[in-house]
Order: structure tokens, then sequence, then C-alpha cells
């Protein structure tokens, strides 16, 4: 018998784009809204957090969505979404995170974008906890370093369960939690330096975080029993310097790092390489009878951001840091980087479609990829507009290779862009560092009427939607 695989996206695809609160909602103060870690890092990751906000602080204001949801999921329509990837803001249901009874207000807020989502066809893809702890819960608690967050996460969980369970059917727990092995305090709420953080308390606080996906997941499918919970991870293909083994080691180590949230999340339990990291650099963790069964609890599919890929070599002379290798690893000479020096591999998006649904079988779903660019807003047949022929090309590129993926046997739920809408970088807090389909007027000094100009990928995208990506190339 000859299995053979579609040469295109399967019907039913999610085609769509993706954002976070903390970068476009503004109304930072509205409406009983508590202050997230977000406020006091107005300038993203490039300085220590604050200690309160600042006006300079661009997401305060981000892009208004708070007020101008309604004109931007009807663009999003125009486009032909199937699905919207966005967050909910923590501290508008719990202002400072540890109350017992939710801010009405912010519950209602986000019955009113499902309102407009379902106006317009449009399914719901929701990311419980996207960067946005709530900053009480970082300086009272040291974040997620103390247990008690799992038991306030699971009591904001069921909250949302119970208030929209029957009008979402895709969740995420946690955004990118990898990443909190690199940036504790945006990640993982923990106020203490890096520096100064120990082994010891970062993993117990990552371990935190594992339990409490793991409860919100049980939870989700008593709620919800037609809920699909995933996870969401950094996905970054390492790839050895050359040939040497001993690089490629180095590399498989490195991977290790990530597959570890993923493995957890998809098979219940701690893998060796991970208890072999404790014992050989002694920590060791509290991890109850309870902890071990919750656990069991998996996710119903993987999701992950994919922007980039790296490099791993053993030889101390050649680690090399990039401009953009954020998150550790040494450039590869041969791709070409974005303005903000983040590699440019198509290709690693169908290395790791294939990697992660061989090691999990679990389907996948793209729900951040893209490209952060100095848009030019321009005059084109009397209409503004970005011509931005490099966005096209880079996204054309990355589809190109998920249909390979999907050829190749994958199954892949959907694609979501990130930033579909011009917003504030997590990384930079700049306005100029734009990824959307759509131009937002501001600047990163607060200036700008915020008007919205839909750019040439606007209908670019819109076709691809269209022919269920027949016409990419």
């Amino acid at each position: 018998m000859t299995t053979t695989f579609p040469a295109t996206f399967p019907q039913g695809f999610l085609w769509g784009g993706a954002i976070a609160a903390n970068q476009i909602e503004g109304a930072f103060d509205k409406d009983g809204k508590g202050l997230s870690i977000q406020d006091v890092m107005p300038d993203g990751l490039q300085t220590s957090p604050t200690e309160s906000p600042t006006e300079d602080n661009l997401k305060q204001v981000g892009i208004d969505f708070y007020h101008r949801y309604a004109e931007d999921i009807a663009l999003f329509a125009e486009m032909g979404f199937k699905v919207f990837r966005f967050s909910i803001a923590w501290s508008r249901i719990f202002p400072q995170g540890d109350e017992e009874i939710p801010n009405e207000d912010g519950l209602a807020f986000y019955d009113r974008v499902l309102d407009e989502l379902e106006r317009h066809g449009i399914e719901p893809l929701v990311t419980i906890s996207h960067y946005e702890t709530p900053l009480h819960l970082a300086r009272a608690y040291n974040g997620w370093t103390s247990r008690k967050l799992i038991g306030y996460y699971e009591r904001y969980c069921r909250t949302l369960f119970e208030r929209y369970g029957a009008r979402v059917r895709y969740w995420l727990t946690f955004n990118e939690i990898n990443s909190v092995l690199h940036f504790p305090f945006m990640s993982g709420g923990i106020p203490t330096p890096k520096d100064e953080l120990s082994q010891q308390d970062l993993y117990q606080a990552i371990h935190h975080e594992l339990v409490a996906s793991a409860r919100a997941t049980r939870l989700a499918h008593e709620v919800m029993p037609h809920a699909q919970v995933g996870c969401m991870i950094i996905a970054m293909p390492v790839y050895p310097l050359t040939p040497d083994p001993s690089d490629v080691v180095a590399a498989m180590h490195s991977a290790h790092a990530s597959y570890a949230f993923g493995d957890i999340h998809c098979r219940g339990k701690y893998p060796g390489y991970l208890l072999r990291h404790f014992r050989e650099n002694g920590i060791t963790l509290d991890i109850t009878a309870q902890d071990r069964e919750d656990l069991e609890n998996t996710v119903d599919f993987v999701s992950f951001s994919y922007y980039m890929s790296t490099c791993e070599t053993a030889d101390p002379s050649k680690k090399l840091k990039g401009k953009g290798n954020l998150l550790g690893g040494v450039p590869n000479p041969t791709l070409e980087a974005s303005e903000w020096g983040w590699q440019i591999d198509p290709q690693g998006l169908r290395v790791v479609l294939n990697d992660y649904w061989e090691r999990w079988q679990k389907p996948l779903f793209i729900v951040e990829n893209g490209i952060g660019a100095m848009d030019r807003l321009v005059e084109a047949n009397g209409t503004k507009t970005v011509l931005d022929d490099y966005r096209i090309d880079y996204i054309n590129d990355h589809l190109v290779q998920a249909r390979e993926a999907v050829a190749d046997g994958v199954n892949v739920l959907g694609y979501t862009t990130w930033g579909c809408i011009d917003l504030v970088s997590a990384s930079t807090a700049q306005m100029s560092k734009r990824y959307g389909f759509i131009y937002v007027d501001r600047n990163d000094d607060g200036t700008g009427t915020l008007e919205r100009y839909p750019k040439k990928s606007f209908d670019w995208y819109r076709t691809v939607i269209a022919t269920n990506g027949a016409m990419l190339q």
C-alpha cells in the first residue's frame, strides 16, 4: 500500500496572526487593571527594570488596541484570518495576582474582543500568560520561584475557562516557556538579577511553571471537554558549527535545554538528560508526589515561535557572539541576518517541524514567525502604504518550507504570523522594529496619529489565505 501526502496545506488549516496584550493594548491603568512586569520594562530587555512605571514606556499606550480592537479585527477579517492569537493580561483579571475575586471590567473587555471575533468568524487562540506576570507577584513572592504562584495561576485559569470556555477552543498556557532560562524577569517574573539567580532557584521556578501548566491542562479538560491545550516554546534549531564530533555533542547539549520543556509537556516526566544536569550541578528540586501526578496531564498539541537558527561549538576560540544571538550559540557563517541580527533560515522551520513531530507525535502549531524591519510609509497610487517586499519574501520562503514539512507527513494545525499589526517590540520596546501587515502611525518617541495603513504584504497575505497557500512560490 502506497501512502501519499498532500502537496499543499490541509483543508481547515488555521491561517492568521498573533499579538500579545502588553504590546498592543495600552490602557495600562484603566478599568481596574493592575501593573504587570511590563510596566517597569520601558526598554524591553535592554536595561534593568525600573522601580515604577515611566512615561517613556511605549507599552502604556501600545497601539491602543484596547479602544480600537473592533477596527483592527475588521482588518484581520479583511485579510481572511481564520484564527487570531492574542493574550489575556493577567493583571486585568486579577490586578495584584493573588486576589480571590476577579476584576469584572477586565473580564468584560475580553468578552467584547471575543464578540468581534465571532462576528467575523475568526477562531480565537488564547495565550493565558504572555510575559505579563502581575508586578505584585514578582515583587512580593519573587515570581515563579514561589510555589504559591501555582495556586494563583490555577485560580486565574479557572476564571478564564469558566467565563470563556464555551467560546474558546484553543489555549496556550505560557508563552515561550523555555525563555525563562535566558530572561528570568520577563518570562518568570523573577526580579532577582540573572547573574545573582542560582540554578537551584531558577529550575525550581521552572518546575513550578511546568506544574502550573499541567494543572491548567487538566482543569481545561475538566471544564471544557472540547478544548485543546498546547504548550508554547521557542524553536531554534542548533547546528554544529563544524562536522567535528565535539561540536555535534555541544549542539546536542544546547538543544536539550529547550527540548526539556517540550519533553515534560508531552511525556509527563523529566527526561534523563535533565536529571543528569541536576545531579552534576547540585540541583535538588522540591518535587512532591502530587507534582509528579500533575505532570502526567500532557498537552494536546505543541506550539512554537520560529525566527532563527543558531550554531554551537566546543571550541572556545570560535564562540563569537553575534548581534542577534540573544539565546546563545554562535552565528552561522552561511546565513544572512535581519536588521536586528536575527539570522534568516527558512529551511530551519522544516527541520523544526520534522524534528518535533518525530520526537513528540503531537500536532504542531506555528504561532509566531516574521521579520522585524524598519518600514517606511510612502504614497502609492494616492494611498499611504509600505512597500515591504522583504517581508513578503521572508514569509513566503518560510511557508514554502512549512508546506514541505506537511508533505513530509507532519501534522501542522496552523500558522500565525507574529505582530500581524505593528506593535511595541518585546525585546527592544521600539515601535520602529515592525512586523505587521498593517502599519501603525506611532514612533519610538511616542508621537504619531495611531492611524492604520495596510502594507503591500496585507494584500499578499490575503491571497495566501484565500488560496490556502497554493500561490506560494
